[in-house]
C-alpha cells in the first residue's frame, strides 16, 4: 500500500472539518479602544464591535498605568528577551514579578513563563513519569491533558466537577506518584471547580493538586487571588497553581506558585523553562503594574460582579437558557454547530463580537455562545448584547 501524503491527508481532514462546520477561520482586529474592535468583516470591510469574546475580564489590558510600564521598560531595555532565563535572560523585573505574585497569593515561591500553555507542558513533565498517574477534570483544558502526555504518565479523566470520581481514578491507581489537577474556572463553562472536596481526595490519597487559575486570579478570592482562596483553602492544601498573566491581568505570560522545593525543581529541570528565551522584561514590567491593581481596585470586580448578575437576570427575563455560571464566562447553547455559526454572525451584524464554540473544544453536542464579560463594558453594553442575543435566537429557530 503507497504512503500516504500528508497534503492529501490535510485536505481531507479540511473537507470532513467543512461538512461538520468545524473550520476555524482568524478573524483580523485592526485596532482596539477599551472593549470595542475594529475587525475585518467577511466582506474585507472593517467595522467596529463591541468585543464579548476577549478574557480581558479586569479590564486592564489598555489600561495606562499597564501600558505606560511596558513603554518606559521597552525603551529602556529593549523588545526582547534576548536568552533563557538560565542562561542571561533572567531581568530584574521578572524576578520582581515572581515576588509580587507569590506575596500576592501568599505563597512561597513563584516561577515566571512565557504562556500559560508551556507552563502546564512544565509542570506535568517535570513532576511525572511513566510510572506515576496524573488524573483530571474531563473539561480541563488542553494544556493539562498535553502535558500529562508529554510526561509519559497514566492520564485518567474523571466526570466534570465530580471529586468521588476523582477518588475512583486515583484508588484505581495506587502506585508511584499521583497528581490531581483542575481548572479553577472552566474556561468554556463558566463554572468553578470543587476544589474544598478535591483537596480533601488529595490528602486521602497522597496526591498533591494542582489548580490552573488561568479564568479565576484577578476575578475570585480576597484581593482576587482566584477560586483557591474563594475555597478558602491554604497553600498547604494545593502546593501548586497556575497564574496567568494574559486574561484578568491583560498582558502575557504566567506564572507557577507555590511550595519553594516544587518550583525549584521547575526551575531546574522544566523543559518548556530551560530551553526557550525568557519573557521581554517589558511585559514582565506591564504584568507587575497590572498585578498590583489588581490587587488594590476592588472596585474593579466588585463591577464586573453586577455586570455578571445583570447580563444574567436580564437572559432570564428574555428565556435565553444559560448555563450555570458566576464568573465573567457565560455560556449560551445552541446544540449543533450551524446554530452557533448562525446566531454569532447574526449578532456581529447587530454589532456584537461573541465567539461560536464548537467541538472538540466542546463536547459533542455542546456547541455555544460563550460569552464573556469585562469591567470595562458599561450597562449599557450588557443591555445591547441581550436585546442582540433575543432577537438572534429568535432568528435562528
Amino acid at each position: 500500500m503507497p504512503r500516504e501524503g500528508l497534503s492529501d491527508r490535510v485536505a481531507a481532514l479540511r473537507e470532513r472539518r467543512a461538512a461538520a462546520h468545524r473550520v476555524r477561520v482568524r478573524r483580523t482586529v485592526l485596532r482596539r479602544d477599551g472593549v470595542r474592535c475594529e475587525v475585518i468583516g467577511e466582506d474585507g470591510a472593517p467595522r467596529w464591535l463591541l468585543d464579548f469574546c476577549g478574557n480581558d475580564y479586569l479590564g486592564l489590558s489598555q489600561q495606562f498605568a499597564v501600558t505606560g510600564a511596558l513603554q518606559d521598560l521597552a525603551a529602556r531595555e529593549g523588545a526582547g528577551g534576548i536568552a533563557s532565563h538560565l542562561v542571561c535572560g533572567h531581568h530584574a523585573v521578572h524576578e520582581a514579578l515572581e515576588r509580587e505574585v507569590a506575596d500576592w497569593l501568599g505563597v512561597p515561591a513563584a516561577l515566571l513563563f512565557g504562556s500559560g500553555y508551556a507552563a502546564n507542558l512544565a509542570v506535568l513533565q517535570a513532576l511525572l513519569g511513566k510510572d506515576d498517574v496524573c488524573v483530571q477534570d474531563r473539561l480541563n483544558h488542553a494544556s493539562l491533558i498535553d502535558g500529562a502526555r508529554l510526561a509519559g504518565c497514566a492520564l485518567r479523566r474523571y466526570p466534570h466537577a465530580n471529586a468521588e470520581g476523582a477518588l475512583r481514578q486515583l484508588r484505581a491507581a495506587p502506585n508511584g506518584a499521583a497528581l490531581l489537577a483542575t481548572d479553577g474556572v472552566f474556561s468554556m463553562d463558566g463554572d468553578v471547580a470543587p476544589l474544598r472536596q478535591l483537596a480533601l481526595v488529595a490528602r486521602a490519597q497522597r496526591a498533591t493538586l494542582y489548580v490552573d487559575e488561568a479564568h479565576a486570579a484577578g476575578v475570585l478570592g480576597e484581593d482576587g487571588r482566584g477560586s483557591i482562596d474563594e475555597a478558602g483553602l491554604h497553600a498547604d492544601a494545593v502546593p501548586l497553581r497556575l497564574v496567568t498573566l494574559g486574561k484578568a491581568l491583560g498582558g502575557y505570560g504566567a506564572v507557577v506558585a507555590g511550595d519553594a522545593d516544587l518550583v525549584r525543581h521547575l526551575a531546574e529541570t522544566a523543559r518548556p523553562y530551560i530551553y526557550t528565551t525568557a519573557l521581554p522584561p517589558a511585559l514582565a514590567a506591564a504584568s507587575l503594574a497590572a498585578v498590583r491593581l489588581a490587587r488594590r481596585d476592588h472596585w474593579r470586580r466588585e463591577k464586573l460582579a453586577a455586570l455578571v448578575q445583570r447580563f444574567r437576570e436580564g437572559a432570564q427575563r428574555r428565556g435565553l437558557p444559560l448555563l450555570p455560571s458566576d464568573t465573567p464566562i457565560q455560556p449560551l447553547p445552541c446544540g449543533d454547530e450551524a446554530r452557533a455559526l448562525a446566531m454569532a454572525a447574526s449578532l456581529e451584524r447587530k454589532g456584537c463580537w461573541v465567539a461560536a464554540i464548537r467541538p472538540p473544544t466542546v463536547p459533542e453536542g455542546g456547541a455555544r455562545l460563550r460569552i464573556t464579560l469585562s469591567a470595562a463594558h458599561a450597562e449599557a453594553d450588557i443591555d445591547r448584547l441581550l436585546d442582540a442575543l433575543a432577537a438572534s435566537r429568535d432568528a435562528t429557530l
